[in-house]
């Protein structure tokens, strides 16, 4: 870590797990955006250090599957070029465990094939028990799961149908349609119908909204760097699992999960 005292790094990583920004934290703490950047690195780092070590051989029964839109420093329409592969959308893929609540791996990328693939090989390094998994329609999710799992897990897709909500464009952008049909479907194993849902892991991604500044559309939070984003992801993942308790479990779901058999603060490893 930098040279801050605990009691300001503290301060300032808490502030980061719930959504202040970068020039808000430095208006309250005094402390310069450029050092509190590199506290975000510096812990960011820690994170996946302890996300690598400790999600390791679960034991999983469902997982829930979903992709949330960001973007680094231009959004993609804006993006030439000239730019970095990295400039312009970026997507990050999500797992979460419906039971334990558990968020057992995480991938940041564009939203292509080769990342799906990824990140399903990550979810298949870090589980060793058989599961079911539901993904929405989204077409790579197949095709990755058949190269990656076969028919070694459970698998069933949800398709959402919505209809369009009637008035000004302006005023409906951001809103959600209507659902006028959901349709499931068996794609290996034998799934069981009653856990075939993606509403968790929708609800993750209102959290992460919530509780990462990178996050809320129409503000100037968004990320400049594709680094940085990637640590702010790190750190709220690692506070998600281990060091925040959930509201309905009243315990972390690492937890929950049998990970861990205490609460951890930003400075454990």
């Amino acid at each position: 870590m930098n040279r801050l005292p605990i009691e300001t790094q503290s301060l300032i990583l808490a502030q980061l797990v719930e959504g202040a920004s970068i020039r808000s934290i430095e208006r309250v703490t005094g402390v310069h955006r450029d050092t509190i950047m590199r506290l975000l690195k510096d812990a960011g780092e820690i994170a996946l250090e302890v996300l690598d070590n400790q999600l390791v051989n679960l034991e999983v029964n469902s997982l829930e599957v979903d992709e949330i839109w960001t973007f680094v420093q231009k959004k993609q329409k804006n993006v030439t070029s000239e730019d970095s592969p990295l400039v312009g959308d970026a997507y990050v893929f999500v797992a979460i465990d419906p039971i334990t609540k558990l968020i057992p791996a995480f991938a940041l990328g564009k939203r292509t094939q080769s990342e799906a693939i990824r990140f399903m090989d990550c979810l298949k390094s870090r589980i060793r028990t058989r599961f079911q998994l539901t993904t929405d329609s989204f077409r790579v999710y197949r095709e990755a799961v058949d190269l990656i799992y076969g028919d070694e897990i459970d698998y069933a897709l949800l398709r959402k149908q919505f209809k369009a909500i009637e008035g000004h464009k302006g005023e409906v952008r951001y809103g959600p349609g209507c659902i006028t049909n959901i349709q499931k479907r068996r794609i290996t194993g034998d799934p069981r119908w009653n856990k075939v849902s993606t509403s968790m892991v929708e609800r993750k991604n209102f959290t992460m909204r919530m509780q990462m500044r990178r996050f809320t559309r129409l503000t100037s939070g968004f990320s400049k760097k594709f680094e940085n984003l990637k640590y702010a992801l790190a750190l709220h993942f690692f506070w998600y699992n281990f060091g925040r308790i959930h509201e309905t479990l009243r315990v972390t779901p690492a937890m929950q999960a049998k990970i861990t058999k205490r609460l951890w603060s930003m400075y454990d490893r």
